[in-house]
């Protein structure tokens, strides 16, 4: 059998996760997705599966020159729990979206919660 892709190997990882974390309209899902040059963050409530709302480093007022770095992973966290208050949410489940807790997803997830975002 051939050997999983590193892709095969997050998506299996997470499904699993999956199975576990679920957003609610009272503690919706700040689900993550990490390209090479961008980063991602949504807010999901699952129950009716609508995106509340979200975060990218593709976005024009996001004010990240280059996503594919830290510091556009804290702006993003930043500008997500900013857009989260505004909506009256204060409490997340957090998906890591099968990465490893590091790096980018790590300072997303630090930046959101110093902005306000309970998980």
């Amino acid at each position: 059998m051939a050997k999983k892709s590193r892709q095969d190997q997050r998506r299996a990882v997470h499904s699993r996760i999956r199975k576990s974390v679920k957003g609610s309209a009272q503690r919706p899902r700040l689900a993550v997705f990490r390209s090479v040059n961008h980063i991602y963050a949504q807010l999901i409530d699952d129950g009716n599966g609508v995106t509340l709302c979200s975060a990218s480093s593709t976005e024009k007022n996001a004010g990240v020159g280059n996503g594919g770095n830290i510091d556009a992973a804290k702006s993003i966290g930043t500008l997500i729990a900013g857009r989260a208050k505004d909506k009256g949410i204060e409490q997340v489940v957090f998906d890591r979206g099968g990465y490893i807790y590091h790096g980018r997803v790590k300072a997303l997830a630090e930046a959101a919660r110093e902005a306000g975002l309970q998980f």
